[in-house]
Parts: structure tokens; C-alpha cells; sequence
């Protein structure tokens, strides 16, 4: 009977073990931290002339890290300006071209107004005035043609130099690509060129992650479902090894619409579950979270 009791009593112990460590076990998912990274690579063919980041500096949107020679760019840029300005120099003054004609044409006119007079008074005759309207037809017939002739000119000149501003365009955006820059603000994780090497278009040249936020990818079984919901605030618990954890704000940012089989070394509430759903859990960083860290997310206060 005393052996009853002792095993009795030792169950009980076993289970009120058991209870509190299911008790102190008390987060809904858990996971690892992860950024989003970008792979930034070269836009432009040449040697890289300046490339100076180190791994694991930390770098701000737009700024500049380093260039692609952009010697002949420029140099074809400088051409085609110094031939956009020969096609300019060439565009006729029309104003200027038909000064002469229009002139000949107000003093025909002026001459045919004196002999219309004449003929009046019986000082002239009907041939001289229809001479002079015949040349006046001749001037404006020759105007007309001149004018034509300038407008047509001046007309292709002005395509010329619309296509040789395209260029000029063009070539400045490949300057511009030639221009190494970071996309994001974050931390240089990998750097897979150096400077005087040569880059060409398409070229991995680092890689940066954003550190300011990131997310902790956790997984859950299909009756957690039910409980989160997107842009929903949870709690997050980043472990840092031994008894050292910190707490953080976090918000549902993605849930996958399909299931998967439980990733090996992962674990969910319920270890007997094949499929799971992966998610992701916003996280704002002040500096002390990783990348790859493991941390717990907690959906419901228990």
C-alpha cells in the first residue's frame, strides 16, 4: 500500500511538473528574424573606378558609394552638344532671308499706286500698270517659293537636333546609371566586387538589408488561424541567448494563403502537426535584434 502512494504521489509531481513547463511555455509560435534584403547591381559597363563600403556599414537611401568609369559617356555627350550647336548655327533667319523680296514687293506696289493715278489723269497707259501688277505677282510667287524652301530647311534641321537631343538624353541616363548608389537605408551585409575591377551591366555588386525593421518568420497549425489576423499587434519576444530576452511591439504583416510541411527545426504549439502556415511579424529594431536571431510571438494573453 505504501508503494501505491509513493507512485501515486511521484505522478502527481511528474504532472505538476509537466503543467508548469506547458505553463512557461506559453508563446503561440516561433521562429527566426529576417530582413529584406536587396542584391544592387551594376547598371553600366566599365572599371569601377570608386567602390568604397565595408561589410556591415550601415548606409543611407540614395547614397552615393561609388561610380563606373564614365570617360567616353561624357566625351560622346560633349560631341553630340558641339553638333547640336553646328545644326542651330545653320537654321535659317527667315525674318531676315525674305527682307529683300518683301521690300521689292512694297515698292511695286507703291509704283503700281503712282501709275493707277497716272493712268487717270491720262499721264500714263494700261500696260504699264499691268506690268507692274505682273511683277508684283513674279515677287510674290518667289516669296511664297523662298519661304517654303526656308520652313522645310529650318524644319529638318529642327528634327536633326531633336534626335541628337534624344541622345544627348540617353547618354546622360547612362551617366547616371553609372552612378552606384543604395536603394534602402540599412546594413551592407556582402560586398562582391572591389574597386579597379570591372563591372558589367547586371553585375552583383553588394548586398544590403534593411535592419530598421525587420520580421520574425513564424509558423502556425491550421487551428491558430483562426485567432490573428493581418495588421494585428502581437507581442514578440526576442531571445538572445541563456536568460537574456527583450520584448517588442510587433504587427501581422503577412499570412500565407497555403499550407507547407513543417520546415525541419522548426516548432509550432502543436509538434504534432504536418502542415503549417507561414507568417510574418513586423517588428520595429532598435539595434539589439539580428538577423537570424530566434525569437517567440505571442497572439493571445494566456
Amino acid at each position: 500500500m505504501k508503494k501505491i502512494q509513493t507512485l501515486l504521489s511521484s505522478i502527481v509531481l511528474l504532472t505538476l511538473f509537466c503543467a508548469c513547463s506547458n505553463k512557461d511555455n506559453r508563446y503561440d509560435a516561433a521562429g527566426t528574424f529576417e530582413a529584406t534584403e536587396v542584391i544592387v547591381s551594376a547598371e553600366a559597363n566599365g572599371k569601377l573606378e570608386q567602390f568604397d563600403i565595408t561589410e556591415g556599414e550601415l548606409l543611407k537611401a540614395g547614397e552615393t558609394v561609388g561610380y563606373i568609369d564614365t570617360i567616353q559617356i561624357w566625351l560622346k555627350i560633349q560631341q553630340l552638344k558641339a553638333s547640336n550647336k553646328a545644326i542651330s548655327s545653320r537654321l535659317a533667319d527667315v525674318p531676315v532671308q525674305i527682307a529683300a523680296l518683301q521690300q521689292q514687293i512694297m515698292t511695286q506696289k507703291r509704283e503700281k499706286y503712282r501709275f493707277e493715278n497716272l493712268l487717270k489723269n491720262n499721264a500714263a497707259n494700261q500696260k504699264q500698270v499691268d506690268d507692274i501688277d505682273a511683277q508684283i505677282t513674279v515677287l510674290e510667287k518667289q516669296l511664297e517659293a523662298q519661304l517654303s524652301s526656308l520652313r522645310n530647311n529650318n524644319s529638318g534641321l529642327n528634327e536633326e537636333s531633336a534626335a541628337t537631343t534624344l541622345q544627348i538624353a540617353q547618354l546622360e541616363d547612362q551617366l547616371q546609371k553609372c552612378r552606384i548608389y543604395s536603394p534602402i537605408t540599412g546594413t551592407v551585409l556582402t560586398k562582391y566586387a572591389e574597386a579597379g575591377e570591372l563591372a558589367t551591366t547586371g553585375k552583383a555588386l553588394f548586398k544590403i538589408a534593411d535592419t530598421e525593421q525587420l520580421f520574425l518568420r513564424a509558423y502556425l497549425t491550421s487551428d491558430q488561424l483562426s485567432s490573428i489576423k493581418t495588421r494585428q499587434k502581437v507581442k514578440v519576444i526576442a531571445d538572445f541567448g541563456g536568460e537574456e530576452q527583450r520584448e517588442y511591439d510587433g504587427t501581422v504583416s503577412w499570412i500565407s494563403s497555403k499550407a507547407e510541411f513543417t520546415p525541419k527545426g522548426i516548432q509550432t504549439r502543436d509538434e504534432r502537426a504536418n502542415l503549417v502556415y507561414a507568417v510574418k511579424i513586423a517588428v520595429k529594431n532598435d539595434g539589439y535584434i539580428k538577423i537570424g536571431m530566434y525569437g517567440e510571438v505571442i497572439f493571445t494573453q494566456q
